[in-house]
């Protein structure tokens, strides 16, 4: 009588390492033919977020100075630049009203000093006490000196409202600066009278990664000389980080018209040894 012969399923040792070695020579083949890709994927995101803060940065530094007042940019340095920022403006009285009989109401001129004025336009973002009323900056240095500034206190409400849209009052007394016939006038906030840009540390890494920071320093008061030395206070705002080169150049026109500047603003961020160069200008507008 015969025996039927049972086999058990499985595989054997030396199957089991042949099949080892081809997946791991596919393994093999496949990891050489996708990391370029991968590798390529992973550059394409970091230079997207580069840009990306690069060009957020300088944005930002345009915005400010499209609403700076007019003649008060200036450098400090070739990485440092300072700006007295606006965020409202108008027409001011330059006479008395002589069409409501007595009521001659608040103007200012250049005959003597006087602390209230009746504004004849509306306010997108009304003067409020604490706030910097600058009018006629035909000199960098004057509005930094305060010689043609004064800050806004009670009341802010007209006393006489049909011979304005409404009042401003001001300390110290301040007069129309000798020459200045515009009528207008900026509004500087009162916890931003200075903003100054400051590149600290640029410069590159041996792996390859920017060591500078690009800073937005706010100052609620003026100050004479610019703040572009000496170490940033905590808490200040960061624009950008990984900078290994900023450059600030601006030319403010310094011809016969006087009426329109250009800033131009260069900043490199580095990660990796991947750099990003940006550059982008603006123009400036200084007419008072």
């Amino acid at each position: 009588m015969m025996r039927r012969r049972s086999h058990a399923g499985g595989f054997t040792l030396v199957e089991l390492i042949v099949v080892m070695v081809l997946v791991g020579i596919i393994g093999g083949v496949l990891a050489l033919q996708l990391a370029p890709a991968i590798q390529s994927y992973l550059l394409v995101g970091q230079r997207a977020a580069l840009t990306n803060q690069a060009d957020t940065a300088l944005r930002k530094i345009v915005g400010d100075v499209r609403r700076a007042v007019p003649n008060s940019l200036r450098l400090g340095g070739a990485d440092c630049l300072e700006l007295v920022p606006s965020k409202d403006g108008g027409r001011y009285r330059t006479g008395p009203d002589t069409g409501n009989g007595a009521v001659t109401g608040a103007f200012l001129d250049n005959s003597e000093d006087r602390t209230r004025f009746d504004v004849l336009t509306p306010s997108t973002d009304a003067a409020v006490p604490g706030d910097a009323i600058v009018i006629g900056n035909q000199n960098t240095s004057d509005v930094y000196d305060q010689a043609n500034v004064g800050i806004v206190v009670p009341p802010a409400a007209p006393a006489t409202p049909v011979t304005g849209v409404s009042s401003i009052t001001v300390t110290p007394a301040i007069r129309i600066p000798p020459g200045y016939d515009g009528g207008r006038f900026q509004v500087v906030p009162k916890d931003e009278k200075v903003v100054t840009y400051r590149c600290v540390g640029a410069g590159e890494n041996a792996q390859g990664d920017g060591t500078g920071t690009l800073y937005r320093l706010v100052d609620a008061n003026f100050h004479q000389l610019p703040q572009c030395t000496g170490a940033v206070p905590n808490g200040v705002a960061v624009l950008a980080t990984k900078v290994t080169s900023c450059a600030f150049i601006y030319s403010p026109n310094q011809g016969a018209t006087q009426e329109s500047g250009f800033v131009q603003l260069q900043l490199t961020l580095s990660a990796k040894g991947e750099a990003i160069p940006l550059t982008i200008g603006a123009h400036v507008d200084n007419v008072p």
